[in-house]
């Protein structure tokens, strides 16, 4: 009988996280296609993952003794039979170009998950030592390469139900989850608010996230100004970063999620709105097969944005309901953790 096993590389294993929640449910559904899954992480919290995974630590004070540790780490489970089918790189093109040495020359493939628009020097260096890129649309991947696979987001519909979506309530409740960065594009969204409620549409918005930088947390700075600026404070509600168990019920709250987050790397709250049955209005045209043209705009138009959301306001709780549940077969069909983990496993040969 073959066994199976994969080195899955990633910055931190924890549902907690603000960021990097969602790579517990991609790890799980891994594991239930592999005889074992051992995780080199930062940090891995204890007790989160399936019986058959395994956790290295190569956290270290300094990048130099980091990388040692991961050599180290690494070269450990090479060494052990039957060796890894596949090494994957979470997301950090510097894994991929660190486990290439080492994985190749012994006939293990390495796979590079990324999803972002950073075309950076390691990024270029990581496409050529790896055997495979995977990242969820060919747009969602900024090099010209044969090596990349298109296969989805990777979505755990387990955690999204649809809930009362689509119920008749006064007004109409939007929402906008992610950091606050730049690249979410939210101070057009905000002036899109502005114009759709002078043209008379009752309407609230509610941004989530967390500010992990100095760069965000004088962007958030920034929105507050607008908000007073455009005189939204009774309309707009700048929260704070939610805990991934407490995003299910933030989007049952909603009746539509808007994003605006740059091109070239598809945000997976879009999906996972969308897996709760929770339209989305996005500005990223790799969304074009998700969403008809009626829920996108373009990235800086704020008039484009506040036409489309006084069109779905007007759409009624069944229209919107039906729509919903349509987005979530969408989801399931092309998005879901388990197609995701069968697509990595079927990169290893």
């Amino acid at each position: 009988m073959t066994i199976v096993r994969i080195v899955f590389v990633t910055q931190h294993v924890d549902p907690g996280h603000p960021a990097l929640a969602a790579t517990v449910p991609k790890v799980r559904a891994l594991a239930e296609r592999a005889d074992e899954v051992v995780v080199l992480a930062d940090r891995t919290v204890p007790g989160v993952l399936p019986d058959n995974c395994r956790a290295r630590s190569f956290a270290a004070r300094t990048k130099v003794g980091r990388g040692l540790r991961f050599a180290r780490g690494l070269a450990a489970e090479l060494a052990r039979r039957p060796r890894p089918r596949i090494v994957v790189a979470h997301m950090c093109p510097i894994y991929a170009v660190l486990a290439a040495p080492l994985a190749r020359p012994l006939g293990v493939r390495v796979a590079l998950w990324y999803t972002h628009w950073n075309a950076s020097r390691t990024l270029r260096l990581a496409e050529r030592l790896a055997n495979v890129v995977l990242t969820v649309d060919r747009r969602t991947f900024p090099l010209e390469t044969p090596k990349v696979r298109a296969i989805g987001h990777g979505i755990d519909l387990s955690e999204f139900g649809c809930g009362a979506n689509g119920a008749a309530h006064p007004g109409l409740r939007a929402v906008a989850l992610g950091r606050y960065s730049s690249a979410k594009g939210l101070e057009t969204v905000l002036r899109a608010v502005r114009l759709a409620l002078d043209d008379g549409l009752d309407l609230r918005l509610e941004v989530y996230g967390p500010a992990l930088t100095p760069e965000e947390r004088a962007h958030r700075r920034e929105l507050e100004e607008l908000v007073r600026a455009l005189d939204l404070e009774r309309r707009v509600k700048l929260g704070h970063a939610v805990l991934r168990a407490e995003v299910p019920e933030v989007l049952g709250r909603a009746d539509v999620l808007v994003n605006n987050m740059r091109a070239g790397a598809t945000d997976k709250v879009v999906y996972e709105a969308c897996a709760s049955c929770v339209p989305a209005i996005a500005s990223n045209p790799a969304f074009d097969t998700m969403l008809a043209p009626e829920l996108r705009f373009d990235r800086e138009d704020a008039r484009g944005l506040a036409d489309r959301l006084v069109a779905f306001g007007r759409r009624s709780p069944e229209d919107r309901r039906a729509l919903g549940e349509e987005l979530r077969r969408r989801v399931a069909a092309g998005h879901s953790v388990e197609s995701w983990a069968a697509a990595v496993l079927g990169a290893a040969s």
